[in-house]
């Protein structure tokens, strides 16, 4: 069982005009078996939090914790990150010439598992995981992403995710671009992932229609920045209907 500590957490960006507060004290415990989905309007910092907790750049903490069961996650770096068992699914996956997707895939679970997996077994595996995804098997001897369409890129995604078994997967607005069939296959890769209940999902999203199939125990609206009201899916329901605009005015008022 694992546990994904976030405590007023603070971040920062530098742009033209100077250094540019993103997170303003954000406070998220995320541990096995639960699903989380983190909602908000554009530009409220839900994707910079993603990025924070992989530890991307670009991004400066400046105050706060991130704890992965008890290791302190702002010490590690990307890499580290990941075989600790952290998993970001990014909202644009980028593409990797010259590298294909079998080697790709093989490479990083011999990085997480410590060891290379045995190839009949890990052909077998892939090919089962690739089969569940609906993707054809010839995308395992393509550069990654490369011309990929947007839903053949969100599966390769969920096709890590299955594959490299994380502790705590970080999923940043995989549902976006996404037609009603492609939605569909992922989400249902998402609940395989959940389903021993031994890993834990925070789930980013702008919208609900994700929700239909993978339903969070916890939904967090967040709003400049930070969260500003914490549920059960009944929340997320509220939002379908109502919008943001009462959490907005009590975002700004905070």
């Amino acid at each position: 069982m694992s546990t994904l500590e976030i405590h007023n957490l603070h971040a920062s960006v530098e742009t033209d005009g100077g250094e540019s507060e993103i997170l303003r004290g954000v406070d998220l415990t995320v541990s096995s078996g639960q699903t989380h989905a983190v909602m908000g309007p554009n530009g409220s910092g839900k994707s910079t939090l993603a990025y924070v907790i992989a530890g991307h750049p670009k991004y400066k903490v400046t105050d706060g914790t991130i704890t992965l069961d008890g290791a302190n996650v702002l010490e590690m770096s990307v890499d580290e990150r990941a075989r600790a068992g952290l998993f970001l699914a990014m909202q644009y996956p980028v593409e990797i010439p010259g590298v294909s997707v079998s080697n790709f895939l093989r490479t990083s679970a011999t990085a997480v598992r410590g060891e290379a997996p045995k190839l009949r077994l890990w052909i077998k595996e892939v090919k089962e995981s690739m089969a569940a995804l609906s993707m054809d098997p010839s995308f395992a001897d393509r550069s990654v992403n490369e011309g990929f369409s947007g839903g053949e890129k969100k599966r390769h995604e969920i096709l890590q995710l299955e594959l490299l078994k994380p502790k705590i997967a970080v999923l940043d607005e995989t549902d976006s671009g996404l037609d009603v069939d492609a939605l569909r296959i992922v989400s249902e890769g998402v609940n395989r992932f959940q389903a021993d209940g031994t890993t834990g999902t925070l789930l980013i999203t702008h919208y609900t229609r994700i929700l239909r199939y993978i339903h969070p125990d916890f939904v967090h609206v967040f709003v400049d920045g930070r969260i500003v009201e914490s549920g059960g899916p009944e929340l997320a329901t509220q939002l379908e209907e109502h919008g943001y605009e009462r959490f907005a005015k009590a975002g700004s008022g905070a």
